[in-house]
């Protein structure tokens, strides 16, 4: 217990001190996830041995863990923009679900094989590690500096991404999970995973919509006071995943759409200050999460791996998106400079912890899953984390180059900053 107490103590400063310099942090080559993991390695048993947990609690931790907070912040991706501006982009966004998530879920599994593992495993690592994170996205897209620097359009691009495809990844996990676990028929594996994706949607179109009437109603009545006012996405969040997870849907779709129907019936006053409550959410309750990886990261499986591990994270980090985004710049209306950012900046992170959680509680005991799965986010989280700021500069000054040249080849793009016909929600 006192060790528990000492853990709370450190986390808690940390926090604090990462808040007081939230500004300067955003300048600096570093992120909240990767502070939090260097920090669970710290507590962990490889260092002051604050945190050891058994397999079953580890396994516990990590799931539920990252299933609240995916839930939170696919509803903050629902919530960043009016619905107006994400219409903009759903063509490229519909093209990186429909195509590039199934690609990354194929070439990843293919590193995956690097690792020595049988096909199957391989296959069910390969869709774990398919979606882009909406953690790791929003410290590249959020913020004063992604605003300045960054065109709408392309931040508008990764968080409809990053926020939809958390849930629709569901269905390839459970493909693969079907193939590697063959405990039911085609057309039951079909049915369930149908199942899960429609009673997510219409749950979470029920709930936004009527959450959206009740706000509107208890506004115009005087009823809502200003602080659960503040809270309510999060609440609707909480409830859009657990509803959904009683009617063994999907809880993480159910959250995202559910924050597209309220943003649909909700106008851009009634957000005010909702908007900062979940960007600070979405950047310091990722904290513990990440304390918890960087503790429970499994060393000696690492090590058993091999030299093949190394090549794996490089397939993961350089192959599994760059290649397939920058083959369909022109489709997804980017020019070079645009695809390279996109390709580059879709990171693996809690969306992966909480497949590769998930996929062991639905059976897959096979010890190189969490190893693989983990070595992947670890390796994305220190990749991401240390080039989010200098890919941020690197973008501003090939922008600047390839204006001083009078050359660009993209259709479509913004100006950085701009925000074209609306202003992101939070008026920054």
């Amino acid at each position: 217990m006192e060790h528990l107490h000492a853990l709370y103590a450190l986390i808690g400063v940390v926090t604090v001190v990462l808040a007081l310099t939230s500004r300067k942090l955003r300048e600096l080559p570093l992120s909240e996830p990767l502070i939090g993991m260097l920090l669970g390695v710290l507590v962990g048993p490889v260092a002051l041995r604050l945190v050891e947990l058994d397999d079953a609690t580890r396994d516990g931790l990590l799931l539920e863990g990252s299933r609240l907070l995916l839930a939170w912040s696919v509803m903050a991706a629902a919530l960043r923009y009016p619905l107006t501006d994400l219409r903009r982009v759903v063509g490229p966004v519909v093209l990186l679900l429909a195509v590039v998530m199934p690609l990354m879920a194929v070439l990843s599994g293919a590193a995956a094989l690097l690792l020595g593992v049988p096909v199957t495993l391989a296959a069910v690592l390969g869709a774990c590690l398919c979606p882009t994170d909406p953690v790791l996205a929003a410290s590249v897209v959020t913020g004063d500096p992604a605003e300045r620097d960054l065109p709408a359009r392309l931040r508008r691009m990764l968080t409809g991404e990053s926020g939809a495809n958390d849930g629709l990844a569901l269905p390839l996990v459970g493909v693969a999970l079907a193939v590697a676990l063959p405990s039911a028929g085609p057309l039951e594996v079909a049915g369930r995973l149908l199942w899960e994706v429609a009673a997510a949607t219409a749950i979470g179109v029920v709930l936004g919509v009527l959450t959206g009437i009740g706000l509107r109603w208890t506004t115009k009545q005087d009823d809502l006071a200003s602080g659960p006012r503040l809270v309510l996405t999060l609440l609707l969040a909480i409830a859009a995943l657990g509803l959904a997870r009683v009617a063994q849907a999907d809880g993480v779709l159910a959250a995202f759409v559910a924050g597209l129907a309220y943003n649909r019936g909700v106008g851009t006053g009634d957000r005010g200050a909702q908007d900062q409550v979940d960007e600070a959410v979405n950047r310091y309750a990722v904290i513990p999460l990440f304390v918890l990886l960087g503790a429970v990261l499994p060393w000696r499986e690492w090590a058993a791996l091999g030299w093949p591990a190394v090549v794996f994270v490089l397939g993961v980090l350089l192959v599994r998106r760059l290649p397939v985004v920058l083959a369909l710049r022109r489709p997804l209306g980017l020019d070079r400079r645009d695809a390279a950012f996109v390709g580059w900046f879709g990171p693996v992170g809690v969306s992966a912890i909480f497949y590769v959680a998930y996929s062991m509680h639905e059976g897959v005991h096979d010890p190189r899953l969490f190893a693989g799965g983990t070595l992947a986010v670890a390796a994305s989280v220190v990749a991401f984390g240390v080039s989010a700021t200098p890919g941020r500069l690197a973008y501003v000054r090939a922008g600047r180059a390839g204006v001083g040249n009078g050359s660009s080849d993209s259709p479509s793009s913004d100006s950085p900053g701009s925000d074209s016909a609306s202003p992101d929600r939070s008026g920054r």
